[in-house]
């Protein structure tokens, strides 16, 4: 019947058109016209050829071609199907009311709506039946029901739909929505068949039950890929974690597919791609063969950088800031790092790096890989303030203002001041980020400051350089160091022992601090695992009361250790000694003091050691700490209990005598930069003088 009907279809523009060019032919007002004018569209053979005779066989009824066509369906064997959810609702089934019989009604009310929405409301309760077996079928059921409850359109109604229709539909959603589940653990023949007590009187709570019939579970068989030869030759399968023998779980096989993409950029082929995935179910052993074809690209090495967009620093400093050469394999590990390492410049809004082919060879024939970096630059300067309070050192405030490439590349210039209770400052830093290698830091600071504690009052000029390669929250290394050099010209109260009265002495300082140290840990501001070890040297010489050329020495270390995922014990221990003067030498801002947030908790801000007649704290040439704390942490919140000790004592080398302790509990704010922290402690056997209580508000964990 189809080839007929295409037939007609396509004589009837043709009759048409026949008529239409008789028409066009007849001269206005009636008549024949000459039947030399007369041209003929088609001949009397083509028009006799398409119009099918009179004569011909008519064509069937409706009615009877719409019976062949039944009885041919049903002749065909049918596909076994699953039925969907029938509706919940037998009204939906009922004939419409006559229309004489329809009470015409105003709009109601929204509070009459509201109480016709409550009384349409209908109370359900489902279950899942079906999803229970043996070893790694059984674990593979469950995960499966986990999944669908997390994600179920009935679990999320907690009993309650909006009508019977609504229900109707979540119904038949979950039920599609667990044969997708059971497909993605590998149960390719499961069903899922829906029962419920269609009968529920109104107000009565509907039963629904979800009967899952897993099947049989399909594992893979076969595994081959379509590839061109790689380096190392087994590069391909090496790297992809699935095995024969393995169910076929969707999430496994995306990943494992996720993985080639990943590992292949990482081994030299830069423009690798993965292709359509096949797998053929052979129901009768069921197993699944696959087939994965890969597109590895060539293999290439590391060629050069073009520099696009709107620049912050040309390609010679990109070039800076890479950790490979040219001519090295590709690895994309590499590539992701060099992008990080210029957004942490901080002067791009964006940056982007990827591979493209550069058409040269390397002398072995291996095609070199370009590097395209499109940089966006950002806004350069940068306002920046900051406050805190602890007991002993009061509320300090501070606040910054910073051109972070004043002198390009990455020569920045701030000016800051600092405004607290008891010190103040103007201070103007030059800083160069990568000078000359990666990480290496160059920094010079001129600094007014003025200091106003127990221990000493000062005013002090500064002039400090430094060359360093330090962690940072985004770049935490393993290891670190700084030397450089430190002028002072200050003006300090110190108390004289011999003659017990206190006066204001002028000392010139100039010293070479070295440091270094080793880190482990796991993070710069909230470690949990590993340990840290710092070592700072500092040959110093001071002039103002004789001269004295002396040595200053500090050595810390911390540990840290997790015991399951909530709690970490951290612990810390610190000695430090000053040889080569006496105390009295020394100016009493560049002598040893203990007690505070960062020192020995529950005793004030360098409180701890000896004091004059007046009580205030003298400091002294060496000192010991230690502290152990344990952490809690639920959520984005957190509990620390810590015990703290210490001493500091007139001598060069420490005692590990006369041991102050204090003991604290604290709150931590667990935010995307690290923690907030929040101590309160106490010392144990408080003396005279001393605070009950002491609190240190801070950004990072104690240490």
């Amino acid at each position: 019947m189809t080839l007929r009907l295409m037939c007609i279809n396509a004589v009837l523009p043709v009759c048409a058109l026949a008529a239409q060019s008789a028409l066009a032919q007849e001269p206005p007002g009636g008549g024949s016209a000459p039947p030399a004018e007369r041209e003929s569209i088609i001949t009397d053979e083509e028009f006799a050829r398409e119009v099918p005779s009179l004569d011909a066989p008519p064509l069937e009824s409706i009615a009877d071609w719409t019976a062949a066509e039944d009885a041919r369906d049903a002749a065909q064997p049918q596909p076994d199907r699953l039925t969907d959810a029938p509706l919940l609702d037998p009204l939906l089934e009922q004939p419409l009311p006559p229309i004489s019989e329809f009470d015409v009604e105003p709009p109601a009310t929204s509070a009459d709506a509201s109480n016709d929405v409550a009384a349409q409301q209908v109370r359900f309760a489902y279950s899942v039946e079906g999803l229970t077996g043996e070893g790694d079928t059984g674990d593979a059921l469950a995960r499966a029901q986990r999944r669908f409850r997390a994600v179920s359109a009935l679990n999320d109604r907690n009993g309650r739909a909006e009508s019977r229709a609504d229900l109707a539909q979540a119904t038949r959603g979950d039920r599609q929505l667990l044969l997708d589940v059971l497909v993605s653990e590998g149960f390719f023949d499961a069903g899922v068949e829906v029962r419920f007590n269609r009968d529920a009187a109104v107000g009565e709570t509907i039963d629904i039950v979800l009967a899952a019939v897993p099947g049989r579970r399909y594992f893979l068989g076969e595994i081959a890929f379509v590839a061109p030869p790689t380096v190392p030759g087994d590069l391909i399968r090496r790297h992809f974690p699935l095995a024969s023998g393995d169910p076929i779980v969707a999430d496994d096989v995306i990943g494992a597919e996720a993985n080639l993409s990943l590992r292949l950029p990482e081994n030299g082929y830069p423009f690798a791609a993965v292709g359509e995935r096949d797998i053929e179910l052979d129901e009768a052993t069921g197993l699944g063969d696959y087939l994965l074809p890969v597109n590895t690209g060539p293999r290439s090495y590391f060629g050069e950088i073009i520099a696009e967009g709107n620049p912050a620093f040309d390609a010679d400093h990109v070039a800076l800031l890479r950790r490979f050469r040219t001519g090295e394999l590709y690895d994309a590990r590499k590539v992701d790092d060099l992008r990080a390492a210029m957004i942490a410049t901080g002067l791009l809004s964006s940056a982007s790096v990827e591979p493209v082919p550069s058409g040269r060879l390397a002398p072995d024939g291996t095609p070199y890989a370009d590097l395209r970096v499109r940089q966006e630059a950002g806004p350069p300067r940068t306002l920046a303030a900051s406050a805190g309070y602890s007991t002993g050192q009061g509320l300090r405030l501070e606040g910054s203002w910073t051109h972070r490439n004043l002198f390009p590349p990455e020569g920045g210039l701030t000016a800051a001041v600092v405004v607290g209770t008891q010190e103040q400052s103007l201070s103007g830093t030059f800083r160069r980020n990568n000078a000359g290698s990666r990480d290496r830091i160059v920094e010079l600071t001129l600094a007014a400051e003025r200091s106003d504690f127990d221990a000493f009052n000062a005013y002090t000029g500064r002039l400090s350089g430094t060359i360093s390669r330090v962690s940072t929250p985004i770049w935490q290394k393993r290891i670190t160091y700084a030397y450089g050099f430190e002028l002072l010209a200050t003006s300090e109260t110190r108390f004289d022992v011999l003659r017990s009265v206190r006066d204001r002495q002028l000392y010139y300082v100039a010293a070479l601090p070295l440091q270094g140290g080793f880190d482990t840990s796991d993070d710069l501001l909230d470690p949990k695992r590993g340990y840290r070890l710092t070592l700072r040297l500092s040959p110093e010489t001071a002039l103002g009361d004789g001269s004295r050329i002396y040595l200053r020495g500090l050595m810390e270390g911390s540990y840290y250790q997790p015991f399951g995922e909530n709690i970490v014990l951290a612990a810390r221990a610190r000695v430090g000694a000053i040889s080569g003067t006496t105390r009295a030498s020394l100016p009493p801002s560049r002598r040893y003091y203990g007690g505070g947030g960062g020192s020995v908790r529950g005793f004030g801000y360098q409180q701890l050691g000896p004091r004059d007649i007046e009580g205030n704290p003298l400091g002294g040439r060496s000192l010991n700490e230690a502290a152990a704390e344990v952490r809690y942490r639920f959520g984005n919140f957190g509990v620390a209990g810590f015990v703290d000790a210490g001493q500091v004592y007139a001598s060069s080398l420490p005692r590990f005598d006369d041991w102050r302790f204090g003991v604290g509990i604290g709150g931590r704010f667990y935010t995307n930069f690290g923690p907030m922290r929040l101590d309160v402690a106490t010392p144990i056997n408080r003396q005279p003088g001393e605070s009950r209580f002491t609190v240190y508000v801070s950004l990072g964990q104690a240490f």
